[in-house]
């Protein structure tokens, strides 16, 4: 892939318990809207990954970093976090200082439970700033019906790197139980 071409990568959401994400037919963290734009960005010739991250009913930042870099990031990348996804590539784009095409956090979360010590060590760390000015673009979803968190997750994010934030109406979390569909065109449209 040379550096004109574009790719995506998305890290998906954390699921609350082990027993929701061990069977790959039930589980949904890493579902949801993932794989619909998945396919209509590869109908557009955008190379899309969707890498299932290490444990991700207890997060850990090392061992999900150890999976991402196996993957391209360039200039021309799009990066897409779901829910703790987002914490994730926040954090790792201060570390790596890498330059990139787009950001987008959907459902992003950053307030870890008081009485989880893994999370608490995932979620809690300071934003670099200069973020954004090495994404060309930042795009935030949220929407009326998020939880209490997840729209103070929303300020702590949009404080820190700005972006354009776009709610929508009954989206809740952006699941699909919440959402009724695994399509996401306004997420696409952010993105092409």
């Amino acid at each position: 892939m040379n550096n004109k071409e574009r790719n995506c990568i998305i890290i998906h959401g954390c699921p609350s318990n082990r027993e929701k994400a061990m069977d790959s037919q039930r589980r949904t963290y890493d579902k949801h809207w993932m794989p619909w734009i998945k396919k209509e960005l590869s109908r557009r010739g955008i190379q899309t990954e969707t890498p299932l991250m290490p444990n991700p009913w207890a997060p850990d930042y090392q061992a999900f970093k150890k999976e991402f870099e196996k993957h391209r990031i360039l200039e021309n990348t799009i990066l897409v976090g779901h829910s703790c996804g987002c914490a994730f590539l926040v954090r790792w784009l201060g570390e790596s200082r890498q330059k990139i095409k787009k950001l987008i956090l959907v459902a992003p979360w950053k307030i870890p439970d008081k009485d989880d010590p893994a999370r608490k060590a995932f979620y809690e760390y300071p934003i670099d700033e200069t973020i954004k000015y090495r994404a060309d673009k930042i795009v935030m979803f949220t929407a009326n019906d998020e939880e209490e968190d997840g729209k103070k997750s929303l300020e702590i994010f949009h404080h820190a790197l700005s972006g354009k934030i776009i709610e929508l109406k009954g989206r809740g979390h952006y699941t699909m139980s919440d959402m009724g569909t695994d399509e996401f065109p306004e997420l696409l449209e952010e993105m092409v």
